[in-house]
């Protein structure tokens, strides 16, 4: 359709479906999908899309290729485990054994495809190694962060936090509900899972997240919580990295 000279949003089904609900609408049927779907083209606007880079594409192929197959050997790898600890036929073990050869050979072979992708592009190279002049931040995120930021068009760091899942999440009504503050944890939980352990060393190396992470703490926030505002400081300054085109600067006295 963007290519006919369409123009195109890209919205979150769920948001649509709440909208019809508001209207009052509860049948659903072609016909009724249409008028909700035109009314909240125009009376909500919203934001056009555009396709990203056909670089950044490719990068997002092969690294959603590598992380469904570093699930797959995890999950082998956990079967190994159980099968281990039970009397299990050995023609199982091989097999078993077999797959996670299989799956790490491939996993490595996926890595070096990624590098050398991103070797092959200037910007995506020079983007890289920006990211990992931060501390904490390595291969692994470096290459997450570079495909996430350039994915969308972000125009603060707060907007690349919540794409991720990781802004607060408050449920509050008068003074009886007081549930607790949670992060939102949408999009992609592939990645939020491996922004965790990057976390947990900025956490003791990098200033700026060091001294949020210290603060949260002081103030009586469990460390989950905090390590949460951590994952979220992170990310806010793989951004502001990239935004700026400037290696990380501490902007902890």
């Amino acid at each position: 359709m963007f290519d006919a000279g369409a123009k195109v949003s890209v919205v979150n089904p769920a948001q649509v479906k709440f909208y019809g609900q508001s209207l009052g609408v509860r049948t659903k049927n072609d016909k009724k999908d249409s008028v909700v779907l035109a009314r909240y083209g125009f009376k909500e606007n919203p934001k056009l899309w555009q396709p990203e880079a056909l670089e950044v594409r490719d990068l997002k192929a092969l690294v959603t290729r590598l992380d469904g197959i570093e699930k797959d050997l995890q999950r082998e790898k956990n079967r190994q485990e159980k099968a281990l600890c039970g009397e299990t036929p050995q023609a199982v073990l091989d097999s078993i054994n077999n797959m996670i050869e299989l799956f790490e050979t491939e996993q490595k072979s996926l890595e070096k495809l990624i590098k050398k992708h991103i070797d092959k592009h200037k910007k995506l190279k020079e983007d890289k190694v920006l990211l990992e002049t931060i501390p904490g931040v390595g291969d692994v995120i470096s290459t997450r962060m570079l495909m996430v930021i350039n994915s969308r068009e972000f125009t603060k760091a707060s907007q690349c936090a919540a794409y991720l899942g990781l802004v607060p999440v408050q449920h509050e009504s008068g003074s009886s509900v007081k549930g607790r503050v949670r992060l939102s944890k949408a999009r992609n939980p592939a990645i939020r899972a491996k922004l965790y352990l990057p976390a947990v060393v900025a956490a003791h190396y990098n200033p700026d997240v060091k001294a949020l992470y210290e603060r949260l703490l002081s103030r009586g926030k469990s460390k989950m919580s905090a390590l949460g505002a951590a994952m979220r400081k992170l990310v806010q300054i793989c951004f502001g990295v990239l935004k700026h085109q400037k290696t990380y600067q501490p902007q902890t006295g």
